[in-house]
């Protein structure tokens, strides 16, 4: 009995990454007998601590299509440098016609983002920001173009690194 317990608390662990399906999409193919429907799932992973990736999966099967892109979100994982609750400073992320603007808002302020982006930001660990989306609005451009904003991100002391320069100097 008590072998199983500790056998339990061994698989119970809490995983590394939180896990959000953004967006699944179906698409049917007329065939002489009818219909074949498959599906293609958007996820977003991410550590709530600077970490998110994301990965899209294809198959007959939603929950199979999910795994497929969860395990395809985790190879894809970006850092995300974060000044306390929000991000260092402006920036504009593009992905094909999809823009989206992200700025620093001030501690209490929330996330103030659409449903693709909000995903973004929450599973990075983003609590205090503005954003805005332009162009495209299909959900996977959205998030490309986010996380696309996100690794452009610098903090003052790896841009004064990279000028060889003092922060002060900056």
């Amino acid at each position: 009995m008590r072998q199983d317990r500790n056998e339990r608390n061994l698989n119970t662990e809490k995983p590394e990454f939180e896990e959000q399906v953004v967006h699944i999409n179906h698409v049917a193919k007329v065939v002489k007998g009818g219909r074949r429907y498959r599906f293609t799932a958007l996820v977003v992973v991410g550590d709530r601590k600077g970490r998110v990736g994301f990965g899209t999966g294809k198959a007959a099967e939603v929950p199979d299509a999910i795994r497929k892109a969860t395990e395809a979100a985790k190879k894809n994982v970006v850092t995300v440098q974060l000044v306390g609750t929000t991000i260092p400073h402006e920036v504009n992320g593009v992905y094909g016609s999809g823009k989206v603007y992200l700025r620093p808002a001030t501690e209490g302020t929330g996330v103030i983002a659409g449903g693709a982006v909000r995903s973004v930001l929450e599973l990075a660990g983003i609590s205090d920001i503005v954003s805005k989306s332009l162009g495209s609005k299909t959900p996977i451009n959205v998030v490309r173009a986010t996380v696309d904003g996100l690794a452009q991100l610098r903090t003052a002391d790896q841009v004064a690194a990279i000028r060889g320069k003092k922060v002060e100097e900056l």
